[in-house]
């Protein structure tokens, strides 16, 4: 039965990575100019097909949902596979055959997010549920046709600020995992302060862009894109303020 498939039991939902641990001038892939000045990878912004405010593109919108919700280490990862669910990649997702397009709210990926048993719910408890905007966002992506769209974005990086870029960020990319009683790799990135922590401590950046010797964040996908990883960029060389 699904459900038991997509059963997520909080005690083993503990990530084993420790985190974590577009444009002033474009950037390549280790050219120096990574916030701590060890070359990073963040690539340069190409041109591709516009984004259509319509449209849920699922590598940029709902992949990094899934990623800091569900596919984490003990859980729906490669690794771990947890009742044979893995939901790490667009393959992936739709290989569970629980996608239902000519009946989408009867999708049973769709379906675990307002399960009223907390450890058949997707996260299950004591992890936060999806969002009302998360789960609406799901549900339009299968509604669309459980598409693999892709687009490239507008990247803005006039006035990179806290608020208006890194926090949305940080929500979809991130704290999925690293919030409440039992955030990975004893991680918490739900507030200024301890963001700012990962910042001064390198991590931040470090696992973002890839670098060696950090645990890629987010640690399925692609990782971020070549503006949200500018973006990064220049709110940390500006000196990460709260802003």
């Amino acid at each position: 039965m699904m459900k038991k498939r997509f059963k997520l039991l909080a005690s083993t939902a503990l990530a084993l990575f420790s985190l974590l641990s577009c444009q002033r001038e474009p950037i390549t892939v280790g050219n120096g100019n990574s916030p701590d000045g060890t070359g990073g990878t963040t690539p340069t912004v190409g041109e591709g097909p516009v984004c259509d405010p319509d449209s849920v593109y699922f590598e940029q919108q709902l992949l990094p949902i899934l990623v800091s919700n569900c596919a984490m280490s003990g859980c729906h990862d490669v690794a771990s596979r947890r009742d044979g669910v893995i939901l790490t990649s667009y393959d992936y997702v739709r290989s569970t055959g629980e996608i239902r397009l000519n009946n989408p709210t009867e999708s049973e990926i769709y379906e675990v997010l307002f399960d009223s048993d907390p450890e058949d719910r997707m996260p299950p408890a004591p992890r936060a549920p999806l969002s009302a905007e998360e789960k609406a966002l799901l549900l339009k992506w299968i509604e669309q046709g459980a598409q693999d769209l892709y687009c490239e974005a507008a990247c803005d990086t006039s006035a990179v600020r806290f608020s208006a870029n890194i926090v949305p960020l940080i929500q979809s990319q991130c704290q999925g995992c690293h919030q409440g009683g039992s955030p990975s790799g004893g991680i918490r990135l739900d507030s200024y302060e301890r963001i700012k922590e990962q910042v001064d401590n390198g991590q931040l950046w470090g696992a973002a862009a890839r670098l060696s010797g950090y645990a890629p964040m987010p640690p399925a996908g692609t990782g971020l894109s070549a503006c949200e990883l500018r973006q990064l960029e220049i709110w940390i060389q500006a000196g990460a303020e709260n802003d």
